[in-house]
């Protein structure tokens, strides 16, 4: 029988603690979170970071390249045709190479976030023919689908190696 996963404890760090402005509260959880989903992808080891281990094929890379998606679709506009596709690195992606761009990603939704003073206000798009949320709604609908997902990375992250924390 294989011996369980030896555990490395990462420092857990609080969530923020803010008396700012409701779009300030809002983009400080959302940072958080995407800090948290981040760390748990970085450094994994190859092959279990895309290995499902889980019967819905859920793997940890894959959930980070979906949050890549959802931040350009949301924040930016972009189209996104096939959603499950986006569950599912492709087979030259890298760790490193996955969290850069979804960092990257985060670095031009924070400047599109930027341009919104209220955040009643509809996001930027490029297109005038597709509606944008409003940074509200935007930054309330990404807070709900990282947690979760980092939630998901936080139980396959000790999975594949026992490391568990922020």
């Amino acid at each position: 029988m294989p011996s369980p996963p030896r555990r490395t404890h990462r420092r857990d760090t609080p969530p923020p603690r803010t008396r700012s402005s409701e779009a300030e509260t809002l983009r400080a959880f959302l940072d958080y979170l995407r800090d948290s989903i981040a760390a748990k992808v970085d450094g994994a080891p190859e092959p279990q970071v895309r290995t499902a281990a889980v019967p819905s094929g859920t793997n940890l890379l894959g959930l980070l390249n979906h949050l890549t998606h959802v931040e350009r679709a949301v924040f930016l506009g972009e189209d996104v045709r096939d959603w499950p596709a986006t569950f599912r690195a492709a087979p030259e992606d890298t760790v490193d190479g996955i969290v850069a761009r979804y960092r990257e990603t985060v670095e031009h939704a924070n400047r599109a976030l930027d341009t919104c003073t209220d955040p009643g206000e509809p996001l930027p798009r490029t297109r005038p023919d597709r509606p944008a949320p409003s940074a509200r709604w935007a930054l309330t609908h990404l807070i709900e689908e990282t947690a979760r997902h980092a939630g998901h990375a936080d139980i396959l992250r000790e999975l594949i190696d026992g490391s568990t924390g922020r």
